[in-house]
């Protein structure tokens, strides 16, 4: 290439470059370094060493929204994963008004967090809410979900599952439409029922696609603050029970301004999701299938 043509493909990619430096690389390095820092009043800091990591080991509230976190994580994660392959699987089908049913499916990515977060209150809510109105014809009491400390990260994990279902389902759809009749016509030949099918031909088939939802969900799930700021709120009793540890960092970055500990427990959640993808993309290669 001339050398105009050089100049002229870095002019073009510029600003996204120089965007990505101010926004998301250069902030990463700046956490890093104020991880070492303790804050002070007016933005002053002092560089602290380690002291920051050596208190989260001890930090009994950091391992409860940690534990939190990985309940949360797996178990949207798993249900979001399994409920939109079902129903991707359904819509796949020939069926009438199928496009009506994917518009549905697909809402809840379109609604906004806020919006989210008051219908499903109003749906948890123990002295008038859907849920416990249902419950009641089988003679169930209700519970208060979403302030009884044994329920509420669980009831929040079906807001997740729920949420999640739409965006899968259309990366799950795109893997099924993309898999050649062939082979689902030579295992018919051969008396594999639909069952065998879906187990032998399309999951194998589907693997690229699962990985694929699977390694962002995780990184999501891992980073989860929406759901249980707006869902609970800082005056929750069940706050402690659903606390995860993004929340955990908005408390002590934003509420305590104890922002060279809140950055440690940043560093300390990206290492982990660091770690849990580079071990997916280690184990890619025993379940997933390309071509």
């Amino acid at each position: 290439m001339q050398w105009r043509d050089v100049l002229w493909a870095y002019a073009m990619i510029a600003p996204m470059m120089i965007g990505l430096l101010i926004f998301y690389i250069w902030p990463v390095f700046q956490t890093i370094f104020f991880s070492f820092t303790r804050w002070g009043a007016f933005g002053k800091y002092t560089v602290t060493g380690l002291s920051n990591y050596q208190g989260m080991l001890s930090d009994p509230e950091l391992g409860g929204a940690l534990r939190n976190t990985l309940i949360y994580t797996v178990l949207s994660v798993t249900g979001g994963i399994i409920v939109s392959l079902f129903f991707a699987t359904l819509l796949n089908q020939k069926i009438r008004g199928v496009g009506v049913y994917r518009t549905l499916y697909f809402l809840p990515v379109v609604t906004i967090p806020a919006a989210i977060a008051i219908i499903w209150q109003w749906l948890y809510n123990g002295d008038y809410g859907l849920v416990n109105y249902l419950l009641s014809f089988a003679h169930i009491h209700g519970l208060s979900w979403l302030t009884n400390p044994a329920t509420a990260l669980y009831a929040i994990i079906i807001v997740a599952i729920w949420g999640a279902v739409g965006n899968n389902m259309v990366l799950f759809l795109a893997g099924l439409q993309g898999i050649s009749s062939t082979y689902i016509e030579a295992a018919a030949i051969d008396g594999a029922g639909p069952i065998k099918k879906f187990f032998h031909i399309t999951l194998p088939l589907l693997s690229p696609t699962i990985f694929f939802v699977t390694v962002t969900s995780l990184i999501n799930a891992f980073q989860v603050f929406d759901l249980i700021f707006l869902m609970l709120g800082p005056n929750s009793p069940a706050l402690q029970s659903g606390e995860t540890v993004v929340y955990l960092y908005y408390q002590h970055a934003f509420i305590d301004n104890d922002k060279g500990y809140a950055s440690a427990i940043a560093v300390f959640l990206f290492v982990i999701i660091l770690v849990v993808t580079l071990i997916q993309f280690r184990l890619q290669k025993r379940w997933v299938h390309y071509g």
